[in-house]
């Protein structure tokens, strides 16, 4: 998956040279391009394109989109040539699917968590995404898929097979991340708001502080599971 198998750690949003070397610099095994046009994280394909030249063969390179057709997504691809596609709307298994087999990259898929009920979908997305990423599912009247800086009550992931692996994001930042991976037990996180100082301005010191945190948490987990 990534350079870090174990527990990659994701700095998602990023939008200029500064923050994407200070993620690089940071330890990040991916980095997120936003290509939702309503987020304030949001890039041009064009601009994407020189992040991820800057970014290639360092880390990984997640391209995030939204309810994007295959079409759409195939042309991205070969204007990014991301590592990985985060589908982050409502899109099916059967478009899932179909996006993998247009691009032929790995697919993330997002999944909203609210309630106990949202976790039944994770069934139906199995073995067709490559990956999984655990989400806050966004207020009503959100203009842009996410959490929106606020976290799901992670007590709701109790009950998940502990064999089954996902990344989680949802309002995490330096100050909790610790505490979401004691508590959910992750195989990955991915942080966006968290680590800025506006919304769409990436903060280089809170990027650091939130690898370290969360690459020490990993570290603890791993140690304790070997107990």
């Amino acid at each position: 998956m990534t350079r870090d198998d174990a527990f990659p750690i994701k700095i998602c949003g990023l939008s200029t040279p500064e923050t994407l070397e200070a993620a690089l610099a940071a330890g990040a095994d991916m980095i997120g391009l936003n290509f939702h046009p309503k987020s304030p994280r949001y890039v041009t394909p064009e601009h994407a394109a020189e992040l991820a030249a800057q970014a290639r063969g360092r880390t990984g390179i997640v391209a995030l989109v939204v309810d994007f057709t295959p079409q759409q997504a195939a042309e991205l691809a070969q204007i990014v040539r991301p590592n990985w596609l985060q589908l982050h709307g409502k899109e099916t298994p059967e478009q899932v699917a179909a996006i993998k087999a247009a691009t032929d990259l790995p697919v993330m898929k997002a999944l909203g968590v609210a309630n106990a009920a949202d976790l039944d979908q994770l069934a139906l997305y199995h073995g067709v995404a490559d990956a999984i990423l655990l989400d806050a599912k966004p207020p009503k009247d959100a203009a842009y898929p996410g959490g929106h800086g606020r976290p799901f009550d992670w007590g709701l992931l109790a009950g998940l097979d502990p064999a089954f692996r996902f990344m989680l994001s949802g309002g995490l930042d330096p100050a909790n991340v610790v505490d979401a991976i004691r508590i959910t037990r992750p195989a990955g996180v991915d942080v966006s708001s968290g680590v800025e100082s506006a919304p769409g301005i990436k903060d280089v010191e809170k990027i650091a502080k939130f690898v370290r945190a969360a690459r020490s948490a990993a570290a603890q987990l791993k140690k304790a599971g070997q107990a």
